[in-house]
């Protein structure tokens, strides 16, 4: 079998690549009888223009074509240390020129191979732009320092990555040294202007002993290092993962890391048995209503309620609208007090109010609210006979874009509004309680509450009330459209067990 040489100007030789696999492929040059060399090259433009699903014809050959993800592929394969690289690409490229389906089968070994190599070299010119750290050398003569950095890539990726620096140091001339390739940038100069003002110049290797050594900023930095290391958050596994030991010699502080990494047990024990250290006070701002700590039912922290129940509520809901014991009140419009008459048979609590209860500062007027309407005019409930609130008195959201979009308080949020639900409790006097949603449940009930399983159930509050739980209307909205019609039924049955309670005691209602 005769074989041909193909011999590349050099390692990253891509454009000769390409042009020598063309005219293989029209001379219909099958893979094995290819052998693949390179030699010792000069710069040369890496990123020469290419014109992808370019059709490759030759003598005697059809038109072929290559999907322009494989030419980004091989220009990224080519920066490979795997001597054998060019080889495999051209015989891929042969197969999915003879192979038609090649191109839909993501498991071809070979394929899978070559998808492994670039991966490896974007890994590594990802390591390389993290781990060159650049030091001044003076050149004299008024002339600005050369900041020289050494670097030992796994991969021929040097002349790819460098424009990377170009952009990012601009200014500055440096040069980054590997034992393969070397660069150098010229920031101003009146000569070639190859990128951005200067000139990018692509040389030969270099020795390690050719970087030059640590100065005096470095000693600092590491003086820093060393005080701010913390051993209790070492993950040596985790960093070496991240950061190969072969990165170390870049950066001026891989010396420290093993004598601080073997001296981390101890200094973790010192720190545990270290005596605790006295936080600094914080100075709480005075707000202008000021809540006691702890909050007996009734009183809510306001010194003196009315004796008139109708001019306590008022009293609360004024409270409400100044309480900053949890977050929320800072960001909400107005809090949300309840409505409805004292001494209601049923005091109906939903979880917190929304977008359309916070700007009208009214409960139960929003999309919840309406569908909370129907169903009591399905259940012959009227609404002034009701006495609606919610567990949680202001609006908690996130803005997305220009909506405010609800958001479940957290418990320690809901806790700290139980004692306004208590004192309202405590004022409007209900002969039971309906309790929507997991907030509301948990909140009237005092303790966690499976709403699935103990929806439509009568349950006995703390303080002696009945109490009813069942679905958040908004429960209902959210769920899916096709079977909302069979979870509102469901829902008005389990709010039905409540009818009797609501119907037959009405007239005992006194009107607010």
């Amino acid at each position: 079998m005769a074989t041909q040489t193909v011999t590349l100007a050099g390692d990253t030789d891509w454009p000769g690549f390409r042009s020598e696999a063309r005219a293989l492929l029209a001379r219909q040059v099958p893979p094995e009888e290819v052998v693949w060399h390179t030699r010792a090259s000069a710069a040369g433009d890496l990123f020469a223009s290419l014109e992808t699903q370019r059709p490759v014809v030759g003598h005697g050959s059809a038109s072929a074509v290559v999907p322009p993800a494989f030419v980004r592929l091989c220009e990224t394969v080519v920066l490979h240390a795997d001597p054998a690289r060019f080889g495999m690409l051209y015989r891929l490229l042969w197969r999915l020129v003879h192979e038609p389906g090649l191109r839909y089968d993501p498991l071809d070994a070979e394929r899978v191979r070559v998808q492994h190599m670039a991966q490896a070299v974007r890994r590594e010119m990802h390591k390389m732009k993290a781990f060159v750290r650049f030091r001044p050398i003076a050149q004299g003569d008024g002339l600005p320092p050369l900041h020289v950095a050494w670097f030992d890539p796994e991969h021929h990726i040097v002349e790819a990555v460098a424009p990377f620096f170009v952009r990012r140091f601009t200014q500055m001339h440096w040069a980054i040294l590997t034992p393969q390739r070397s660069a150098r940038w010229f920031p101003s100069d009146d000569g070639i202007e190859d990128l951005a003002g200067g000139r990018l110049d692509i040389g030969p290797g270099a020795r390690r002993e050719d970087a030059p050594p640590a100065d005096a900023g470095e000693a600092l930095w590491l003086t820093y290092y060393e005080h701010i290391f913390n051993p209790a958050r070492l993950k040596l596994a985790m960093m070496q993962k991240e950061m190969p030991r072969r990165y170390w010699q870049n950066l001026p502080e891989a010396a420290l890391i093993s004598p601080l990494a073997a001296e981390a047990m101890a200094r973790s024990g010192r720190m545990i048995d270290a005596a605790p250290t006295a936080p600094a006070r914080r100075i709480v701002p005075l707000q202008p209503m000021t809540a006691s700590a702890h909050h007996e039912p009734g009183t809510s922290g306001v010194d003196a309620l009315s004796a008139d129940p109708a001019d306590a509520l008022g009293q609360l809901k004024r409270a409400t609208n100044r309480c900053r014991e949890c977050p929320i009140g800072e960001h909400a419009t107005q809090s949300v007090f309840g409505e409805g008459p004292i001494g209601a048979v049923l005091m109906v609590v939903g979880e917190q109010p929304g977008d359309q209860e916070d700007l009208r500062g009214r409960p139960f007027v929003g999309p919840a609210g309406q569908l909370f309407d129907r169903a009591i005019a399905d259940l012959g409930w009227p609404r002034d006979a009701l006495y609606v609130t919610n567990a949680v008195k202001h609006f908690k959201y996130e803005l997305r874009g220009k909506r405010r979009i609800h958001k479940t308080p957290t418990q320690r949020e809901a806790a700290a509004c139980l004692h306004w639900l208590e004192s309202e409790m405590a004022q409007v006097r209900p002969r039971a309680v309906l309790a929507l949603g997991a907030t509301a449940a948990r909140s009237v009930l005092g303790r966690p509450v499976a709403v699935m399983q103990e929806r439509g159930q009568w349950q006995t509050g703390p303080r002696g009330e009945q109490v009813l739980v069942a679905l958040h209307p908004s429960a209902l909205l959210r769920g899916d459209p096709a079977q909302r019609d069979e979870a509102y039924a469901a829902w008005l049955e389990d709010l039905s067990k409540a009818t009797s309670l609501v119907q037959g005691e009405v007239h005992e209602a006194v009107p607010r």
